[in-house]
């Protein structure tokens, strides 16, 4: 078997220096622009870094110089979840019209990891955080930069926020149901202490308790938090001696795993999802569809105003949602 080889380290400034027969310092000024080098040796240092491929640590010298850096930090769950790639999309575009930068670092839905991720974040002096919080407290005002919160209000912590209209999503598609005469009808949640789910699901139940519908309540099933689980819940729904007749799932994820449960049954219960996503079109799955895309944008428009120097009393944005029936849920 070969040895491995080592890994290639990058050129150094050194390395530029002895190439272009200058010293460090001399170097260092030509590459930055800073006076007192003439053109011809600022030419020859560039060519030098050009050949040896070389790159100035822009944000290393903007810590070194105390000056704040151009980076914004977006503290989210799995970008694989299409929910938080389009909140990552929407925030990006936005800062990219002001020439900042977009950092994105998974919390993995863990409150330490969170904490962690904020005070790394900060160590790095971005100029503002954008959180979708784990649940739990998060301490970012001591920190003294703008901060505006995605999809969950912070707990202990006044701050700006752009939420989805949780309950009211959930609020129409129990009625949706409960219009076609649907009683036994599951709701399938995931991680209960976070507020979206909680919003969700007490909007359903909201709906449920105006119907005096009390037939749903042993349908309930919530901290479920992927695909999977989500198929081997609604499989045990239906494996019931009164099955559901009808399913809300309350993400993306819970909706795909609801999707693979029911593939070739021959009972297909009525199906309602919060949250639309690529092709649900296609499977003719009925969503509460909200703009995550503008729920991303709007949180970094409201943060580069606080970077601009907004002290108003703090925000908070409600993004509308829409149920659309594409035939799954109106069985």
């Amino acid at each position: 078997m070969p040895a491995e080889e080592p890994p290639v380290r990058p050129p150094t400034l050194s390395q530029v220096a002895a190439r272009a027969g200058v010293s460090l310092k001399t170097a260092s000024r030509a590459l930055n622009g800073e006076p007192y080098v003439s053109g011809a040796t600022e030419q020859r240092v560039r060519a030098a870094a050009d050949e040896l491929g070389y790159r100035l640590n822009g944000l290393a010298r903007e810590l070194r110089t105390g000056a704040t850096s151009a980076l914004v930090g977006l503290i989210s769950g799995d970008l694989a979840n299409p929910f938080y790639s389009a909140v990552a999309s929407g925030v990006e575009r936005e800062l990219r019209r002001r020439g900042l930068l977009l950092v994105t670092v998974n919390n993995d839905e863990n409150g330490e990891l969170e904490s962690s991720l904020v005070e790394a974040l900060v160590e790095r002096r971005v100029r503002a955080l954008l959180v979708i919080p784990s649940g739990g407290g998060i301490v970012a005002n001591s920190h003294n930069i703008p901060c505006v919160f995605i999809d969950r209000p912070p707990v202990g912590l006044v701050a700006d926020s752009v939420l989805i209209d949780n309950a009211g999503g959930a609020h129409s598609a129990a009625e949706h149901l409960l219009a076609r005469g649907h009683r036994r009808i599951a709701l399938v949640a995931d991680l209960v202490r976070t507020a979206s789910q909680q919003a969700r699901i007490n909007g359903f139940s909201a709906a449920m308790r105006s119907a005096g519908n009390v037939d749903w309540e042993p349908y309930l099933r919530t901290d479920v938090h992927d695909a999977a689980t989500a198929g081997d819940v609604v499989s045990e729904l239906l494996a019931l001696p009164e099955p559901p007749t009808a399913l809300f799932t309350t993400n993306n994820r819970l909706t795909i795993g609801a999707l693979r449960a029911l593939r070739g049954r021959r009972f297909q219960p009525a199906l309602v999802g919060f949250d639309d996503f690529e092709l649900a079109d296609v499977l003719g799955l009925t969503v509460i569809s909200h703009d995550t895309t503008e729920l991303g944008s709007m949180a970094a428009r409201m943060a580069i105003e606080r970077i601009g120097g907004y002290t108003g009393p703090p925000r908070t944005v409600v993004i509308p949602t829409t149920l659309i029936p594409r035939g799954s849920g109106e069985r």
